[in-house]
């Protein structure tokens, strides 16, 4: 900061001039270019809905290609130009832009503009992320479903434009921040991997009976004998959102679908998924919710037989097998007569309970490493996004 607050102070000691971004460049509105032309080889092109998902501040390669002919009708770009997003389906992605320092010439289609300037193109890219930018370009948003801002009213926006030097040195902080917090992602995933494949490990050696004990104290028996399975009640989006609560909606897949004012479970956490692109998802949901009509309830009919917790720690381990029986001809699908087949290993009492303390160990460390994990990531997002907004506040020029 020291560094830039003397080179402000030097190169323009009365403040920083604010431009209209059509003051210091030119601004090619994109046309065509749908996903359907895509090809394996070609031209480089980046499509704007990549610029949300795949690319970040800049970028020297692409992900995408398109044949040379239809290229040829493309909004053209080149190294050090900004390719700027036009529409969103919120406000944070419209007007993202990521600075091309590729040298190759590449192309852009419909939706995006692509600014052609004189500036620091990292410097500009990272103006466009900041909050003093998401309020001036909020001014000019329109559309409720779908966001946009178009080129015209891109170039009404007055942003900060301070001497090169001062855009480079800033340019240069930032890069090394977002080396360093790449680095330090990097680390906690590969903790988070580590203790998982640990996690993994141990769960199938404990449940390997065959390898660890007398099979003759290991009862074998089926889902359906040791437990009730039954459907929960249906239930959609808009009732959620009419009724909103703080009981969680468990369906289709391990997260919960919404919050509802209403409960109808209570101390019966496994479930397992029956319908859709999560068939067959192992649930487990303490205390008081609601289940979904596309998640049945397995409920242990002899607690002095099996316990919960074990059961659980079984199917988890056992969910190939559980995805083996269901059918994905439409609409995937698992059948209750099939799941209840599904066989289970049940050993003593006193071997279950030593098993389900190991596991829950591991599996704690596991999941707060999980939930720290983003935490610890968005904090750190935070702190950068703090810092690269006070870089990039100026003393605006009388």
């Amino acid at each position: 900061m020291s560094r830039i607050s003397s080179l402000i102070d030097r190169l323009c000691p009365n403040g920083v001039e604010f431009k209209p971004i059509g003051g210091f460049g030119e601004l090619v509105r994109g046309n065509g270019m749908p996903k359907t032309d895509f090809a394996e080889t070609g031209v480089g092109c980046i499509h704007y809905g990549q610029i949300y998902t795949y690319y970040g501040v800049w970028a020297t390669e692409t992900k995408s290609f398109v044949p040379t002919e239809k290229a040829a009708k493309l909004a053209k770009v080149h190294h050090g130009d900004l390719i700027i997003t036009n529409t969103s389906e919120n406000m944070a992605d419209v007007c993202k832009a990521v600075a091309w320092l590729g040298e190759d010439e590449i192309v852009t289609g419909g939706h995006a503009t692509v600014l052609k300037h004189d500036q620091d193109p990292k410097y500009l890219s990272y103006y466009l992320q900041t909050s003093q930018f998401f309020a001036e370009k909020k001014k000019h948003a329109t559309g409720t479903k779908v966001i946009d801002v178009s080129a015209k009213s891109l170039a009404k926006i007055r942003i900060p434009v301070p001497p090169l030097e001062v855009q480079q040195e800033i340019v240069s902080i930032l890069d090394k921040f977002i080396k360093l917090e790449a680095e330090l992602e990097a680390e906690l995933e590969a903790e988070l991997e580590a203790r998982s494949r640990q996690f993994l490990f141990y769960r199938s050696k404990l449940l390997n009976f065959r390898e660890q004990y007398d099979f003759s104290t290991v009862g074998k028996t089926t889902l359906g004998e040791v437990c009730l399975i039954k459907t929960g009640q249906p239930i959609n989006k808009i009732e959620i959102s009419q009724n909103p609560g703080s009981f969680p909606v468990i369906n289709s897949g391990r997260e919960p679908l919404g919050f509802f004012n209403k409960y109808n479970t209570e101390d019966d956490p496994i479930g397992i998924t029956s319908r859709g692109a999560g068939v067959g998802s192992i649930t487990w949901r303490e205390g008081k919710y609601y289940r979904g009509n596309l998640n049945y309830s397995a409920t242990i009919k002899n607690p002095d037989l099996i316990m919960v917790r074990y059961l659980y720690h079984w199917l988890m381990q056992k969910q190939p097998a559980v995805k083996s029986l269901c059918s994905y001809d439409g609409i995937p699908a698992l059948n209750k007569s099939n799941l209840e087949t599904l066989e289970i290993l049940i050993p003593p009492l006193e071997e279950q309970a030593r098993i389900v303390a190991i596991l829950d160990q591991f599996d704690e460390i596991t999941s707060s490493l999980s939930s720290g994990l983003p935490a610890e990531i968005a904090a750190r997002r935070r702190q950068y996004a703090y810092y690269r907004d006070r870089l990039l506040t100026f003393k605006e020029a009388a």
